[in-house]
């Protein structure tokens, strides 16, 4: 897994690139973000927002979908080549194409428009500090089949090549491994991974399920280690 440091500002401070091309709600985001400690960057287009990345290490990208020129996916697309940082996408209501499209491109998280910027700040709140995997304890190693976690490290292996994971496939990887044989409802994975609690996003967890399938299974249609319970929700089987 591809990583880049935590970006900081000479305070301390996590900094979160805020892309929308209306002023007024990077205002709202941007005052309720440095509200919560947060250092800012901004941008009003695709085109101004891949300068920034080329000159700044951002912790943390608030991207809206809908953008002049490159769109927000196009520009997901392009972060997710080079880096692992995590992204938030902002999305019209109803448009779940979209949404499902960002977390197939490696976005980690969502919230529709119009939207609560309180509830947006904690979003970015609750991934940052997710940097950390959940119980990871020192050089703690999980292995299945021909796949090693490290907890330590944050990275997973598989036949001894190290695989490409977001920081939210890693989260939810490393918490499914380190509670086998549990089940888990979408809303209980919501809560203990995402630290939220919503029927909408309940597909943020099939996504991510199926995108960590692709990466850990023999056979994806077939999973031997992430299952599904049918009616119930997913458990890890070693």
């Amino acid at each position: 897994m591809r990583t880049k440091p935590i970006a900081t500002h000479n305070s301390g401070m996590s900094t979160v690139l805020v892309v929308d091309d209306e002023p007024i709600v990077r205002d709202v985001v941007v005052r309720y973000l440095r509200r919560d400690g947060f250092a800012t960057l901004e941008a009003g287009t695709g085109e101004a927002a891949r300068t920034l990345l080329e000159r700044e290490l951002p912790s943390l990208v608030v991207l809206d979908v809908m953008l002049p020129g490159t769109d927000g996916l196009d520009l997901c697309r392009h972060i997710r080549a080079s880096s692992d940082i995590p992204i938030v996408l902002l999305t019209a209501r109803g448009d779940e194409a979209d949404r499902i499209v960002g977390l197939e491109l490696g976005a980690d998280d969502y919230v529709t428009k119009p939207f609560s910027p309180r509830e947006l700040a904690i979003r970015v709140r609750n991934l940052l500090r997710r940097t950390a995997p959940p119980r990871a304890r020192g050089s703690e190693l999980i292995r299945f089949g021909s796949v090693e976690v490290d907890g330590a490290a944050r990275e997973v292996r598989r036949d001894g090549a190290t695989l490409k994971l977001t920081l939210k496939e890693f989260d939810l990887l490393w918490f499914m491994v380190s509670n086998p044989r549990r089940v888990f409802s979408r809303d209980q994975l919501m809560d203990r991974v995402w630290g939220y609690t919503s029927a909408l996003d309940t597909g943020t967890v099939t996504v991510h399920i199926r995108r960590l399938r692709e990466k850990i299974e023999e056979l994806p249609s077939h999973p031997r280690h992430l299952e599904t319970v049918w009616g119930v929700g997913y458990r890890f089987t070693a």
